[in-house]
């Protein structure tokens, strides 16, 4: 089950978050946003893209859009969404519960800058009813990702 890989490695690296699971389901971005009582913004949503033939994560504020435009200057290609599928696959969690950690190897990490904003946001922990709370740069530090602007 995914949440238990998201809750060992949480565990084994910032034992002093909480993993919070809610009764309701949180798979979307406005739902997450009514159960945790934030701005729809502070979900940080994890989207699992290939480029050229790498899969790259990019969490980013709930409500940002991707600019193909902005992809394709950061990252030198265009962009496509893994299927459900695909995503499942190469992270072991579901769509509405995909996050950055917990993963069963490696893949490159980038949070957007729309998350700077934020002192806090909440991304997914594995399942469609998880999430944690986390600064924008701890998120950073703990994924050893990069900073990238490719959002609208």
């Amino acid at each position: 089950m995914s949440i238990e890989s998201v809750k060992a490695f949480i565990s084994q690296h910032a034992p002093d978050i909480e993993i919070i699971e809610t009764d309701g389901v949180t798979a979307t971005v406005e739902q997450a946003a009514i159960v945790h009582n934030v701005e729809p913004n502070q979900i940080a949503k994890t989207l699992s893209l290939k480029v050229k033939n790498e899969v790259v994560l990019v969490v980013c504020a709930g409500e940002a859009r991707l600019d193909n435009q902005k992809i394709k200057q950061a990252l030198g290609s265009k962009a496509r969404m893994l299927r459900a599928e695909e995503v499942v696959a190469l992270t072991s969690h579901p769509v509405g519960g995909v996050c950055p950690f917990g993963l069963p190897s490696d893949l490159a990490v980038y949070c957007d800058v729309s998350l700077q904003q934020y002192s806090e946001v909440l991304p997914a922990a594995g399942s469609v009813n998880s999430a944690i709370r986390i600064s924008p740069q701890r998120m950073l530090e703990l994924t050893k990702g990069a900073w990238i602007d490719i959002c609208q």
